[in-house]
């Protein structure tokens, strides 16, 4: 389903000459076929899923992230809205992310739901967190939040 809102969007945006979407759905698309050719080596004939891509998605904003901060330490605030813009138009894609009070529900959840009770199963919650909120939440923050609560 991402797939073809990809490009169905890539479309739209190249007939609305909307310059920066069709550039940032070029890299997702470029980006997504790299992944899908991964998977294929690894015997996934199919290529990745809809919660793979979703991660992709994650990883892609990420790495915008961290280029704003070293765009802004390096006075480039232009470069540095660029990668806003392109965060926003990603962001379309992916689910609702789960706010701080919501993240910190889903936690407490899926560690009752294991019955997790300490450090030793941060592995094992963080794991079933990821599965259930699949590209809904920052995987840095929810690392924190789980092990606040299992501390």
């Amino acid at each position: 389903m991402l797939r073809h809102r990809f490009t169905d969007s890539l479309k739209a945006a190249m007939k609305a000459k909307d310059e920066l979407t069709v550039s940032t759905l070029r890299l997702i698309i470029a980006k997504l076929k790299e992944q899908d050719i991964d998977a294929r080596g690894k015997g996934k004939a199919g290529g990745i899923g809809e919660a793979e891509i979703q991660q992709m998605l994650l990883g892609m904003i990420k790495q915008r992230r961290d280029a704003i901060v070293l765009y802004e330490q390096g006075k480039r605030p232009e470069l540095a809205e660029k990668e806003r813009d392109e965060i926003a138009i990603i962001e379309r894609f992916l689910p609702k992310q789960l706010g701080d009070a919501e993240l910190e529900a889903a936690a407490k959840e899926v560690i009752a739901a294991i019955g997790a009770s300490g450090m030793k199963d941060m592995g094992r919650a963080m794991a079933a967190l990821k599965e259930r909120y699949a590209g809904q939440m920052d995987g840095a923050k929810a690392s924190q939040v789980v092990k606040r609560l299992l501390s």
